[in-house]
């Protein structure tokens, strides 16, 4: 098969591997569209440290199914498919519990570190376990199927965050995975959605999307300032942080209320510092939000019926062959760029 390779940091060829072979439990997935997440960006030129090359990269996508393993059942070959991106255990104490997000020995799909190596979807084929798929709404297109994991990933930060009807919440980033987080907040009954982005382009979406108001750091905007404002000085009830630098994490932190609750997707950064006084002296709580759990068929729900709108963040699809050029555009920093779609 032909798969988009990570032959070392900054260098990606289409090259032809080998076609995976389906274990009892596993499915061979034909991908039809595929999503360049911004955590293959960052694993482009190796500042995460968990895209070391080679690798195929890639973990948001949606095919067919190609062949069923042995021990499969309830699956056939032709379906219309997405999955999860983590490939978890089903036997462990954590998954026992209803986290499975956090199974013991999970993997990513297109992630290669030092605990282990599991080749994505950046490929004509790939192999996942039955037990991390999803049927697809015979509504919705492959490319629209595609936006499923970040959407998901989106709905699952909500999920942890204590928010309700009439409540003010900010989203620090806006890119698909913020952008979606403004949409599932407006389904809670937030009353007022605080966007903070430095692209003017993609506070306008999420203008389109809900947000009732938006900030521009670079523009000399404060999102603690502006929060404030509309909640007679107390800040806003909830911060959702879809970025993960030391920066917008600090920010999410001046701009939640006392009693707060700060819930961090971004993960660009290994550490960062907090201010413990105002966090113990405000009760404010700090949480990580990890991958998806059980999200997923609220995701598709919401693309299908066009509460996600799809179009507006799906701003290139193109050949697999394309790729190379078009993480070296996303790299350099193309901000008229959302979600590229490519397709092995």
């Amino acid at each position: 098969m032909k798969a988009l390779v990570l032959e070392e940091y900054r260098r990606l060829r289409v090259q032809a591997v080998e076609t995976p072979v389906p274990r009892d439990t596993e499915v061979l997935i034909r991908v039809e569209s595929v999503g360049i997440c911004g955590s293959d960006i960052h694993g482009y030129d190796g500042s995460t440290g968990r895209r070391v090359p080679p690798i195929i990269m890639g973990h948001e996508a949606a095919g067919r199914i190609a062949a069923v393993g042995a021990a499969v059942s309830g699956w056939r070959e032709g379906d219309r498919v997405t999955f999860d991106s983590t490939l978890y255990r089903l036997d462990d104490w954590y998954s026992r519990r209803g986290w499975y997000n956090l199974s013991d020995g999970r993997r990513v799909l297109g992630v290669s570190c030092d605990e282990y190596r599991q080749p994505g979807a950046f490929a004509e084929y790939v192999a996942v376990p039955a037990h991390v798929l999803y049927r697809l709404p015979d509504s919705l297109s492959m490319d629209h199927a595609a936006l499923t994991e970040p959407v998901a990933v989106a709905l699952h930060g909500i999920d942890l965050t204590p928010v309700s009807f009439g409540d003010t919440v900010a989203v620090l980033g806006a890119g698909v995975i913020g952008l979606a987080t403004v949409a599932g907040l407006r389904s809670r009954g937030c009353t007022r959605i605080v966007v903070s982005d430095m692209v003017a382009s993609r506070l306008e979406v999420a203008r389109a999307m809900g947000a009732t108001h938006t900030v521009n750091p670079g523009s000399g905007e404060s999102l603690s300032q502006t929060c404030r404002a509309l909640t007679d000085g107390r800040g806003a009830d909830a911060v959702i942080e879809a970025v993960g630098i030391q920066a917008t994490i600090s920010e999410s932190i001046a701009a939640v209320r006392r009693g707060g609750t700060v819930t961090i997707l971004g993960n660009l950064t290994p550490e960062i510092t907090i201010p413990l006084q105002r966090v113990v002296a405000g009760q404010i709580r700090i949480q990580g939000s990890c991958a998806i759990c059980n999200e997923y068929p609220a995701a598709l729900g919401m693309l299908a019926d066009g509460a996600i709108p799809a179009d507006r963040l799906i701003t290139a699809v193109a050949p697999l062959e394309d790729g190379p050029a078009l993480f070296e555009q996303l790299y350099e920093g193309a901000t008229d760029h959302l979600k590229v779609v490519l397709k092995p």
